[in-house]
């Protein structure tokens, strides 16, 4: 019985070793699938945010347009109000200046 004890040994050695590599292997395959799967998510998602990040510059564009129309429309008015009342005109431009801080 002895002489079999160390082949018996050495084979579920061997056999535990061999099923330990196997789902590894089944293991890290998943998780390379997994990767892929998410590498694929992240430039979808890369790409909606491009897609974000561009409704975001077009918007703030548009938002820094109207406010340089709207002071355009403060400047031009404050020179009708030089023009019509200078000191009114200066009145209004102190205050602008001093007390809106």
């Amino acid at each position: 019985m002895k002489k079999f004890i160390n082949p018996l040994l050495s084979l579920g050695t061997a056999a535990a070793l061999l099923g330990a590599i196997y789902f590894q292997n089944q293991e890290i395959d998943s998780l390379k699938i997994e990767r892929d799967g998410l590498s694929k998510h992240m430039v979808n998602s890369h790409t909606m945010m491009g897609s974000d990040n561009q409704n975001i510059v077009d918007s703030l564009q548009e938002e820094l347009f109207m406010l340089q129309t709207q002071n355009g429309r403060y400047e031009l008015s404050l020179e009708h109000l030089y023009e019509v009342n200078p000191k009114a005109g200066k009145e209004f431009q102190n205050f602008m200046e001093h007390e809106t801080e």
